[in-house]
């Protein structure tokens, strides 16, 4: 095919012919229940193409830096590369990563809070100048390790609820910073701008507001001290909804409009990634065990069950928060997933619970749902599982390997992509495209084969 490159690191599936997402997750069911019955995902590349367009239809005026840590995979790096937005990385392995996909140290914010001397000092031997601070320890080390750096003052934001004061932690508070800005001008740090620290759980268009507000006053203190402010980052939390993208915009541009009008010279950014890269994935993990428990009617474990009881099942999965899970950890809730097999409308379900391979406590993905009774070898998909399930996997009783990712795009998506001004000869230089067409006999083979 036309621009596909000698050595292509991964290919992306072109779906054609009519073959849609679910064909695709269908066809990789079938051969896996055929062989070792793995996990894996399916990750669709326009729908990041598609939030692109989202993004900038709502937020023109916003450029987006997406977050390495909230989704490393290689194909999401190149296409958010190839549109056009930055990235923020939190370590050293984020910035190889980032820099080995070519992209321009400019572009490029090292945004970890508590850094390591040795990567300070790898960021400015590769020219990655724009750093996060928000205390006067991490601005010491930066002035000995990378004196040249420019500072993005992150500053916390007021909010009402208990996880958000929490993570009032990570950034300076208002009273604080003019203290942090003059000891960053006696050290000779130049200081850029600011970074406000919004919750990825934040559904409050309001905490924008404040922020800005915020923002405005650490900017008069900057610039009052002699510094030249031009930078603000008003953070994350967007979940990626349309209807919240134009919520965000209707109360942001107009703080932005006030205090940091086009005259100033100030280029807002803001870091966007489950906003990108969720509903682009979806993980299809098999059932390796399950166990009955019966409940008595008021929901109490019965150790001792009558014919009456209400059996409830623990079932087990092939991966969990040890590794495509590991976002429950931080208490983000799990969808429940789709059962992947033919069952009749008026099947019963059964309350349950889905846990992970390890036998952990800990280990448990969905705390409860209702599905119809599972057997050992039937497999689940969950939908929206692009965000914090893709990386190392944290360390475990297993020693499974992560899930691989097959990616495809649609021919409709990849002609829209090539509108936008990405083809696959100057940008996308690692895709090999590869036309997918399924044969219907394998899509109906996935649904009925035995476990």
């Amino acid at each position: 095919m036309k621009g596909v490159t000698d050595e292509p690191q991964y290919s992306v599936g072109l779906l054609e012919g009519g073959t849609a997402l679910r064909d695709v997750i269908d066809s990789h069911i079938y051969e896996q229940t055929l062989s070792e019955k793995n996990a894996f995902f399916v990750a669709d590349l326009g729908v990041i193409m598609r939030q692109h367009v989202r993004w900038r239809t709502h937020m023109a005026q916003i450029r987006p830096y997406y977050p390495i840590r909230c989704n490393s995979s290689p194909a999401v790096v190149e296409v958010l590369a190839a549109l056009g937005t930055g990235f923020m990385c939190t370590n050293k392995s984020e910035l190889e990563l980032v820099q080995s996909h070519g992209i321009a140290s400019e572009d490029i914010i090292y945004s970890g809070v508590c850094k390591q001397v040795s990567q300070i000092k790898y960021a400015a031997k590769n020219g990655i100048d724009l750093l996060v601070c928000d205390n006067e320890a991490e601005l010491r080390k930066i002035s000995r390790c990378h004196p040249s750096a420019k500072l993005l003052v992150q500053v916390s934001t007021e909010t009402s609820s208990v996880e958000d004061e929490i993570s009032m932690t990570f950034g300076c508070s208002l009273k604080d910073c003019r203290h942090l800005l003059e000891s960053a001008k006696e050290l000779g740090v130049q200081v850029v701008g600011v970074r406000c620290h919004v919750s990825s759980s934040c559904e409050d268009d309001q905490v924008y507001v404040h922020a800005i507000s915020d923002a405005r006053c650490v900017f008069d203190m900057g610039e009052e001290i002699g510094f030249d402010m031009k930078i603000l980052d008003i953070g994350g939390g967007f979940s990626g909804s349309e209807t919240q993208l134009e919520q965000i915009n209707s109360a942001v541009m107009s703080m932005v409009d006030l205090y940091f009008p086009p005259c100033s010279g100030v280029s807002i950014i803001a870091e966007p990634g489950s906003y990108f890269v969720s509903s682009a994935f979806t993980l299809a993990v098999n059932i390796i065990s399950k166990e009955m428990v019966a409940r008595d009617h008021q929901g109490h474990v019965n150790d001792d069950p009558s014919p009456n009881d209400e059996p409830e099942f623990q079932y087990y999965m092939n991966e969990g928060v040890y590794g495509s899970f590991a976002s429950k950890l931080s208490e983000t809730l799990i969808a429940p997933p789709s059962l992947h097999k033919n069952t009749s409308l008026d099947a019963p379900v059964f309350s349950c619970s889905l846990w992970g391979p390890s036998g952990d406590d800990l280990d448990q993905v969905v705390d409860q749902c209702l599905l119809p009774e599972l057997n050992i070898g039937d497999w689940l998909t969950f939908t929206h599982a692009g965000a914090y399930s893709l990386g190392q996997p944290l360390c475990t009783p297993t020693d499974a390997s992560p899930p691989p990712v097959y990616y495809v795009i649609s021919s409709r998506d990849w002609f829209e992509m090539q509108d936008t001004g990405v083809t696959q000869d100057a940008a996308l230089k690692n895709f090999s495209l590869v036309p997918y067409f399924l044969n219907s006999c394998q899509t109906e083979a996935a649904l009925s084969v035995p476990a």
